[in-house]
């Protein structure tokens, strides 16, 4: 897992199954919007015997929480720069007065613990060099995102400056497979094709460069449009009428893919996967990224996820190595998928009790799946009443929140 990646997005604490918050229309619904991501509140509510005064819920401000010097005058130019009024503290007892009226709070590597009944912070700041441990400090803390500085200095400025817009934007849904060949791939454009069809502005993500290409398996390796080596060295902001008129349409969806072809693919820098699923929130209801299984699209991808389906087959072993691949996964809204159909050699109720996680649907064993992959016709399933019902049960649950 790379230590330079610039953005990752999850969220804080709870259960893998707890309730996205409120509820909107429904998904179904021409041009409505998927439920946005429910982040931490502005301000908490003391106990009423507590003695404590009840504070308004934001100052407008930005608090700095670090002792480390260095870390602090990267943010205090970065804010300086986007003109973001900034209050900087050394350390939680400081910081206490002050947490729950700042707008937003950014709290340094250097802080190892959080005052009691306070909200996570908004972002979690670490300096290049400090590995794998900063993830899973911000997996502890809870923090919404974590930045690496100075590599994350323009994302950061970014987040300061449209830190004010409310509008959390389209729902990032993750699909990976609890083990090899689960489905996930063939799940994630069944689901971008049923969504399309009911007039939900979609983006399907090929997030894993070494599978060969999405594309592939939408006979649209020769769609007009970018792929993520185009987007290799995109940075900061990108537009998101300039995003979505760039990339290639099939099924009624777009769709961001690794090239379909024998050529070792370029790398893509974490910031451009940062810039580029920011702009996707902002022009897209629905984000579907199929993430894949290695440790490497784990860490640029799953992190960045506002909920995840694993899929697994109804098998023993399908079912171990899914529980093996759960706790590599970020502390995102997680539900499980089962492949297989009425009476499979395991029970899916029983496979989702077994994982701690909820049955979000039965993705059916069709004949020929397997062939119409390989032969670009995974739309063409996707027309079946079996895969729509299917589909349309997974996008239905998805905005009742029950994942």
């Amino acid at each position: 897992m790379s230590g330079q990646h610039l953005e990752r997005n999850h969220r804080p604490g709870g259960s893998r199954a707890a309730a996205d918050g409120a509820r909107g229309s429904t998904v179904l619904q021409r041009g409505h919007p998927l439920p946005g991501r429910s982040g931490p509140r502005s301000g908490t509510k003391p106990d009423r015997d507590s003695g404590e005064p009840w504070l308004p819920a934001s100052s407008g401000d930005v608090l700095l929480v670090t002792g480390n010097v260095r870390l602090q005058a990267e943010t205090e130019r970065i804010a300086a720069a986007v003109g973001a009024s900034l209050r900087t503290t050394m350390d939680l007892s400081a910081a206490f007065p002050m947490w729950d009226t700042a707008r937003m709070v950014l709290l340094g590597s250097d802080i190892r613990d959080l005052p009691p009944r306070r909200r996570a912070p908004s972002v979690l700041l670490g300096l290049n060099g400090e590995g794998d441990s900063l993830w899973h400090l911000g997996a502890a803390l809870g923090a919404e995102r974590v930045a690496v500085l100075p590599e994350a200095a323009a994302w950061l400025a970014e987040h300061l400056g449209s830190s004010d817009d409310p509008d959390p934007g389209g729902l990032v849904l993750g699909v990976t497979g609890g083990c090899g060949g689960a489905g996930a791939s063939t799940a994630a454009v069944w689901l971008a094709q049923e969504a399309a069809v009911h007039g939900i502005r979609t983006l399907l993500v090929d997030g894993d460069s070494r599978g060969g290409g999405l594309e592939l398996c939408l006979a649209a390796e020769d769609a007009p449009g970018l792929r993520w080596p185009d987007l290799a060295d995109a940075s900061g902001s990108i537009g998101t009428g300039q995003l979505s008129d760039s990339l290639p349409i099939a099924g009624g969806f777009s769709f961001l893919s690794w090239p379909g072809s024998r050529d070792r693919p370029l790398d893509v820098e974490p910031g451009a996967v940062a810039a580029v699923l920011d702009a996707a929130r902002r022009g897209y209801e629905l984000i579907i990224v199929d993430i894949g299984r290695g440790t490497e699209s784990l860490g640029s991808f799953a992190w960045d996820c506002d909920r995840i389906l694993l899929l697994a087959p109804a098998q023993l072993r399908a079912a171990v190595a899914a529980a093996r691949l759960l706790q590599e996964l970020p502390p995102v809204d997680t539900a499980l998928v089962v492949r297989g159909n009425a009476g499979a050699a395991l029970d899916g109720p029983l496979i989702a009790e077994s994982l701690g996680l909820p049955l979000h649907g039965l993705l059916p064993e069709l004949r020929g799946t397997g062939a119409a992959a390989e032969l670009g016709r995974l739309l063409e399933f996707g027309k079946r009443k079996a895969v729509r019902r299917f589909a349309e049960s997974v996008l239905q649950l998805l905005d009742d929140g029950a994942v």
